[in-house]
């Protein structure tokens, strides 16, 4: 499949990123939900800094996209450690 070079902009405003240490996923029939959200150590309410709505089509080609940018991160960098579970805030979710 050849490559398809498309154009975008990007802001100073969103270049600047947003933190987060938690996504939360949710679906429905229609659509996949990411909320990413930052928790503070030692408190027990996090905050969502954005929102990504993408059609399951979508959510599956980024699923694919992460995989293969982990790989060749770790490829060039080593295994990426996890960590023990109960240190990070469990990301995950179900049907919206």
């Amino acid at each position: 499949m050849a490559e398809q070079k498309i154009d975008i902009n990007l802001s100073e405003e969103v270049a600047q990123g947003v933190y987060s240490n938690l996504a939360i996923i949710t679906h429905s029939n229609n659509e996949f939900i990411v909320d990413f959200a930052a928790m503070l150590p030692g408190l027990p309410k996090g905050t969502v800094k954005s929102r990504i709505i993408m059609t399951p089509q979508n959510a599956k080609r980024l699923l694919h996209a992460l995989a293969d940018n982990v790989a060749k991160f770790e490829e060039k960098n080593g295994v990426i450690k996890e960590g023990p579970v109960d240190t990070i805030p469990m990301m995950g979710g179900g049907l919206a």
